[in-house]
């Protein structure tokens, strides 16, 4: 079953194994998040594009490359995000590692909502309603688990998480 089209599927309800969720934990470390605020995120974007979304700098973790563009520049953006489905539906989580400021290319999806992952069109929404909030965090944090961490980071800091649902353009 693959409804987006070309990108993998990535079912939150598929039980991730012992290396997984080491993997996830590792890229949640210290170093970890100064490995990807220093490079993956430089990394990413290229790397993804070039291997079409089929490798990036977190491995096993499920990764795409979301093109934006800019809300203030007009260029085109290109980030390295991890998702997970939620039906026939993509779901992004703007998670900044629990920072205190959104990513970029939250600002970016919000102000224009036409985004691509991994080259396919689709249209971007701010999930508002925090029932449904709570429900895609459940499947988030089984796709990443460190996503709890940061969510307490981020709110810490005074800041709430923002949850994307795509949906193919037409």
């Amino acid at each position: 079953m693959r409804p987006s089209g070309e990108l993998r599927y990535v079912d939150p309800q598929k039980p991730r194994g012992f290396l997984y969720r080491a993997w996830a934990h590792s890229v949640a470390t210290p170093f970890g998040l100064w490995l990807s605020r220093q490079i993956a995120w430089r990394v990413d974007p290229h790397l993804l594009r070039l291997t079409r979304g089929r490798i990036g700098t977190g491995l096993i973790i499920p990764t795409l490359l979301i093109e934006t563009v800019g809300a203030r520049s007009g260029q085109p953006r290109r980030n390295g995000v991890i998702y997970f489905h939620d039906g026939d539906r993509v779901v992004l989580i703007a998670s900044n590692a629990g920072g205190p400021a959104h990513p970029s290319w939250f600002h970016n999806a919000r102000a224009n909502p036409n985004v691509n992952l991994n080259g396919l069109p689709y249209r971007a929404e701010v999930v508002e309603d925090e029932t449904e909030r709570e429900r895609l965090w459940e499947l988030g944090d089984r796709v990443f688990p460190p996503f709890a961490k940061y969510r307490d980071s981020a709110a810490r800091c005074g800041r709430t998480i923002p949850i994307f649902r795509l949906r193919p353009a037409a």
